[in-house]
């Protein structure tokens, strides 16, 4: 089988896979032929730019039967593996002509863990022993690898993490009875431990699929805040299920869960950087509002803590108003410190006035209703005839 037809197949097999982020699509439309848009991703930086990656997987052949699972071994798809020198030297060959900064490298499981941990750790290695790539690699480590293959993918890798799938024992054993959560479990453990060993700076992650089973939103971010405060990633990714496989057991829906998604995307961020614990979040209820934002709704049953006087509260109370984050609250203090501090002033520093309004004051006065919205209709983009050819 030709390279050119492994990377469309295993590309397309990768893609339900969210740990390196969401891809921006309007980017990918607009820089990319039709040939490499099937396998470049475009991943998000802290920076704010975006990082073209070869997102595949080394096969897409599985011993695991996952009822949600698009590569399942029980599904008739088109089947491909690669060999560790093809896929270094593809890798290298499009890094070289600039198309790609990175890879992301996942796989189904071929005859055990372990040995489709060493094939994945080799490709990295010769990718980087033998052509020098210097770029950047995030490798998924395949849950009951032993731990002597884990530290190998470590000292290879920029970033690894490990698919927890799903919340509970309970869930796994109904819908991914070959997948054990204390495999999963440590093998971010084993991760952690030897990053902390070798004092090397490098991050874990995990994904969770949402609404294939039935946890509440809850529990799901209970989980995500034990992994957090016991360190064993840096970030929980959740994927709306997508129903790809006809089974009786699984949510007989026609559309991934999407605002669900969003929404508990919007309460770990509350997690990971204003101090929320899962509790806080809730207060009494199990799920997320899917009509309001959390920390809104978090705002408007505390409204005893509000007003908050932009002009004299300290940053842990700033940013508990809905419309200021941690990056706008320092500019807050900032500007206070220097000079006058105005309704427009906080417009210029980032503040959103249609949220923060109704919990704020200035010098203790209450801002004025907002005027009629008048937005102007976004243009369209302009389309690229940029091509990109890839052997």
């Amino acid at each position: 089988m030709k390279i050119e037809r492994k990377l469309a197949i295993l590309a397309q097999a990768a893609k339900y896979d969210r740990v390196c982020g969401k891809g921006k699509e309007e980017i990918q439309r607009k820089a990319l032929h039709n040939d490499m848009r099937d396998f470049i991703f475009y991943s998000p930086c802290a920076s704010g730019r975006y990082m073209p990656l070869l997102k595949v997987l080394f096969t897409n052949y599985c011993i695991n039967d996952c009822l949600y699972c698009y590569n399942r071994r029980s599904n008739d798809i088109e089947r491909a593996a690669f060999e560790p020198q093809e896929l270094a030297h593809a890798t290298y060959e499009l890094y070289r002509k600039n198309y790609i900064e990175g890879l992301f490298l996942s796989s189904g499981i071929f005859k055990n863990s372990d040995y489709t941990m060493e094939l994945m750790i080799l490709t990295v290695q010769i990718l980087r022993k033998v052509y020098g790539f210097k770029g950047y690699i995030h490798l998924k480590i395949i849950p009951g690898a032993s731990f002597d293959l884990v530290k190998k993918a470590i000292r290879f890798a920029d970033r690894v993490s490990c698919n927890i799938e799903l919340p509970t024992e309970g869930s796994l054993r109904l819908l991914a009875p070959e997948k054990s959560k204390n495999d999963i479990l440590g093998a971010l453990r084993s991760a952690r431990n030897y990053t902390l060993e070798l004092e090397k700076h490098i991050s874990a992650s995990a994904q969770l699929i949402i609404g294939a089973t039935p946890e509440t939103d809850k529990t799901i971010l209970q989980l995500s805040h034990e992994l957090y405060a016991n360190k064993l990633v840096k970030r929980v990714y959740y994927s709306a299920y997508i129903p790809i496989n006809s089974n009786d057991i699984l949510p007989q829906i026609e559309q991934p869960p999407l605002l669900r998604e969003h929404r508990l995307y919007q309460a770990d961020w509350l997690m990971r950087f204003y101090g929320f614990k899962a509790e806080d979040i809730f207060e009494g209820s199990e799920d997320l509002s899917q009509d309001m934002d959390p920390k809104m709704c978090w705002a408007l049953r505390n409204m005893h803590l509000f007003p908050v006087d932009i002009k004299k509260a300290p940053y842990e109370k700033l940013i508990l108003v809905p419309g200021i984050g941690p990056k706008t609250a320092k500019k807050i203090i900032k500007a206070r410190r220097e000079g006058y501090l105005d309704e427009q002033g906080l417009k210029v520093l980032g503040t959103s006035l249609k949220r923060a309004r109704n919990f704020i004051t200035i010098g203790g006065k209450p801002l004025p209703k907002e005027p009629p919205s008048q937005k102007r209709p976004k243009k369209a983009p302009r389309p690229s005839s940029k091509q990109l050819v890839l052997f």
